[in-house]
């Protein structure tokens, strides 16, 4: 008798981490399969906005196409053709550089 009470309080230490396995399996899957790839794509995309310069051309998020004419803290000044208008859009909007480098090798 004192046995079997001893096993329904106490015993079980297998059980419990076989109750947690599959919650530890299910987010080891969600920090690989979503975390991890997103962690990466936020460094590249961060690493990219540090390297901006002058003379480069660049897409905003909102569509627009022009080339870096001066850079700020937290924006940049595009000039944008087909009238070479001068706009200010923030850093973040720049999704897309395309460098005069990358141009040369196209040509």
């Amino acid at each position: 008798m004192q046995y079997l009470l001893a096993l329904q309080l106490g015993g079980g230490g297998l059980g419990g981490w076989l109750g947690i396995a599959p919650i530890i399996f299910i987010f080891a899957i969600f920090y690989f399969l979503l975390i991890l790839p997103q962690q990466r794509r936020q460094k590249k995309w961060q690493g990219m906005l540090d390297q901006l310069k002058t003379g480069d051309k660049v897409t905003t998020s909102g569509g627009l196409r022009g080339t870096i004419i001066a850079l700020k803290d937290d924006a940049v000044h595009l000039r944008v053709p087909p009238d070479n208008l001068r706009m200010e859009v923030t850093k973040a909007s720049v999704v897309h550089v395309t460098t005069t480098e990358e141009d040369v090798k196209v040509k």
